[in-house]
């Protein structure tokens, strides 16, 4: 299995940080945001990995290229011309990503998630597509029935909401998406949007059609997205 870290984002809530560097190489006790989840990666046997780049993304690849790759067969998806958000990323590199599922995972994601058990879910069930989730707080929250089939999403700072027609906020249980996700190849048959869109409004819409699950974990999970989160992460990751 391949996995892809989407690493094109621009970092804003980063900043100063990325106004001279991308949030990839945002550093977590000496060791960046990139290194830790490629490292994170191959401990559960990746050993091929596509990155997209954009924001800075000239230091991704000298970083790389400094690191021999981690020992690692890493393809770049260049969007050095525009940002494609995830969905638009993950679609330009779908000729890098083979025939077989693939793991995607945000950069600025640090867990303790087992991918071994996740992995074998999304296996055992074969979904078009398997969402880790856990129950912690998040101003964004998907939302699953009793199958852990997905049927909704809310942002709860705007109130908005998108639901299956059979469903409603007070029918299915609410939980934070990890940023973490595994999906079989079928999906790019699937995908009616081009250039820049979020892959979520993708699930938004194949929720309907297609079987996508919601993996419950309860590991230990820092989005590290602002530079309060990098202290955070400072006493889970060494």
């Amino acid at each position: 299995m391949k996995a892809m870290i989407f690493a094109a984002g621009l970092g804003t809530r980063l900043k100063p940080f990325t106004e001279t560097h991308p949030k990839a190489l945002a550093q977590v006790n000496g060791k960046t945001l990139l290194e830790r989840n490629i490292l994170y990666l191959k401990s559960f046997g990746f050993e091929e990995m596509v990155i997209n780049i954009h924001h800075f993304g000239g230091q991704i690849l000298d970083f790389l290229a400094k690191n021999n790759n981690f020992g690692c067969k890493i393809s770049i998806s260049d969007e050095s011309k525009e940002v494609l958000e995830t969905g638009g990323g993950l679609l330009k590199a779908q000729n890098l990503l083979g025939n077989e599922p693939f793991l995607v995972i945000n950069v600025d994601v640090l867990t303790h998630l087992d991918l071994r058990l996740f992995i074998r879910f999304h296996l055992k069930n074969n979904p078009l597509v398997s969402l880790a989730v856990s129950d912690r707080q998040s101003s964004r929250k998907l939302f699953f029935n009793k199958e852990k089939q997905l049927v909704g999403w809310k942002n709860f700072n705007t109130e908005e909401t998108i639901f299956m027609d059979s469903y409603s906020e007070n029918q299915a249980v609410p939980l934070a998406f990890s940023g973490i996700h595994i999906v079989n190849p079928e999906i790019f048959e699937k995908i009616s949007f081009q250039g820049k869109f979020s892959i979520m409004k993708v699930y938004m819409e194949l929720m309907k059609t297609e079987k996508i699950l919601g993996f419950e974990h309860k590991a230990h999970l820092v989005d590290v997205g602002k530079p309060e989160a990098i202290l955070e992460a400072k006493k889970y990751f060494v």
